[in-house]
């Protein structure tokens, strides 16, 4: 592939900067909401609310939000749901200005943003390979950039500017995250409009009711193992994952005598060995090959975990998160890239937004799996448990998603050809050759 076909064109940039800036903000929401809740109520139980109605959405209406995004226009929906969202903010803003702020109604807020986020993030992930014809030397490249930005923005940035914010004033983070989105929709407005993607049959697509096109969508990725793979592994991490998560504070304060300065410098080597995942995911992929090098991130996850778990100091458990968070950068650059350019675009919408709301579903029962370990056996339990999940999700999920499978359904796909260095581009080379 030629450098100029490698090249990423401008409405990319304009996709990068509205996702940046709305990162940022989305950052900013994430530490003040738990903040503002905190000074109406103590009790940990309005506050879990507060925290549980933005994941909501992805439960509930998943799938039906996927068939939504694959009838409307992208682009529109993507400004649409950007703008909804800035309005949505200056509620709450004003009751805190007129102190009235309620848990009720920071909950309810939540939900309508996680609502937002729903149909900007699937109608993002269609947009994209629209935007870059499908190849998928330049999805790696752009998800790449997309993930490297919004963890830096979402992780890094925006929690401690939301902190500090309110500091000026209840009102000030929520206006600073509505003025986030204003400028990511004139953003998005502005990105060049790709054609609506050509259904099978449009006569009888339009006559489909939701329900059917959205039921569609579900069984194209259950039927299909590269996509199931694919799901699988995000849907089995967030089990391990969260399992972790619910008591590495715990575990980070008996076992390895960290305090709260301490566990925010564990929490950000994850952080930082996400954004160095994000950006080799593109080297791994050419020199491995797509599928091995996904089938590598999962093994590097789980191996991270265990050491996290026998980890006997600070140090090692520093490393352990980094060398995950690695794993897990690069992982969410090389899965959606392919995903992307394998599956037809009329139902890109929905295969985006069924994979995840299994990862979103998944999450809970990986909360409540390690509370109970931890409180039945031991405070490390959850950890080996959640690494024994990731290299037994591996292994399970190694052939699903192997070079020759993803090679396959790059060419079923008539994705563009990919970089010649590629282990499944010279796998193809071959088997034309035999």
């Amino acid at each position: 592939m030629t450098p100029d076909a490698r090249r990423l064109p401008a409405g990319f940039g304009r996709l990068w900067t509205a996702q940046t800036i709305s990162s940022l903000g989305d950052g900013v929401t994430h530490a003040a909401l738990p903040l503002l809740a905190l000074t109406l109520t103590r009790d940990p139980m309005a506050l879990a609310l507060v925290a549980a109605a933005g994941t909501l959405p992805w439960l509930l209406f998943g799938v039906l939000g996927g068939a939504l995004v694959d009838r409307w226009d992208r682009r529109r929906t993507m400004w649409v749901a950007d703008s909804a969202r800035a309005l949505l903010l200056a509620i709450p803003a004003a009751a805190a200005v007129l102190d009235v702020l309620s848990i009720a109604l920071l909950a309810a807020v939540a939900f309508l943003l996680g609502l937002g986020g729903l149909f900007f993030d699937t109608a993002a992930a269609a947009y994209l390979p629209d935007l870059l014809g499908r190849n998928p030397a330049l999805l790696e490249r752009a998800n790449s950039r997309l993930r490297g930005t919004q963890t830096a923005a979402s992780g890094f940035a925006g929690p401690p500017a939301g902190s500090a914010l309110l500091t000026l004033g209840r009102a000030v983070p929520l206006l600073a995250d509505a003025v986030s989105f204003a400028l990511s929709a004139l953003l998005v407005r502005s990105m060049p409009a790709t054609p609506r993607p050509a259904a099978p049959g449009p006569v009888a697509q339009a006559r489909e009711s939701l329900l059917r096109q959205a039921r569609a969508g579900a069984s194209y990725v259950l039927r299909d193992r590269l996509l199931l793979g694919l799901a699988l592994r995000p849907a089995v991490g967030n089990i391990a994952f969260l399992a972790v998560e619910t008591v590495l504070a715990l575990f980070a304060h008996d076992r390895l005598g960290i305090d709260t300065f301490g566990f925010g410098l564990l929490l950000t080597a994850e952080a930082t060995g996400g954004l160095l995942g994000a950006g080799v995911a593109s080297f791994l992929g050419r020199r491995l090959g797509t599928g091995a090098a996904l089938t590598g991130t999962a093994a590097v996850e789980g191996l991270a975990i265990l050491g996290l778990a026998a980890a006997p100091d600070p140090y090692v458990a520093g490393l352990a998160l980094a060398v995950c968070g690695a794993g897990m950068g690069a992982t969410m650059v090389l899965g959606p890239s392919l995903r992307q350019a394998i599956v037809p675009a009329h139902l890109m919408g929905r295969v985006a937004s069924t994979s995840r709301m299994l990862a979103m579903c998944a999450a809970p029962f990986g909360a409540l799996l390690g509370g109970w370990l931890a409180a039945t056996y031991d405070v490390r339990t959850p950890l080996f448990t959640a690494a024994g999940l990731l290299l037994t999700m591996t292994a399970v999920t190694s052939t699903m998603t192997s070079n020759r499978r993803v090679e396959a359904a790059l060419r079923a796909a008539g994705a563009p050809a990919d970089d010649a260095d590629r282990p499944e581009s010279r796998l193809l080379v071959g088997e034309g050759a035999v």
